[in-house]
């Protein structure tokens, strides 16, 4: 398994959050803190980058639908790009994928 390196990019009241390496049980603890810091500074607006991702487990999608619900109860929104490969795989077979705002692919 590889590490998690998180990346926060500020632009006005969006934040774009990137993500390189393994989203699983070891990694989700760290990756929920740094999103709850987030909603904490009240950054709703949020776009999760997933183009560097190269796993996820259920650990990291719990987290990830997770702060979903967060963000719409103060009415934000949680954008996901770059999703690809497991990521891409198991939002479509659960029917997660209608969860966020919106899932954009990994460009080709």
């Amino acid at each position: 398994m590889a590490d998690l390196k998180i990346e926060v990019a500020r632009a006005g009241s969006a934040t774009t959050v990137r993500l390189r390496g393994d989203l699983d049980k070891l990694t989700a603890p760290d990756f929920k803190a740094r999103l709850d810091e987030l909603a904490v500074q009240g950054r709703v607006d949020v776009v999760i980058d997933a183009t560097g991702l190269e796993f996820c487990d259920s650990s990291g999608l719990w987290v990830l639908v997770e702060h979903q619900r967060t963000i719409a109860a103060r009415g934000g929104t949680l954008r996901l790009s770059g999703v690809h490969g497991v990521l891409q795989r198991v939002l479509e077979v659960t029917g997660l994928k209608a969860v966020f705002d919106d899932v954009l692919p990994a460009q080709l």
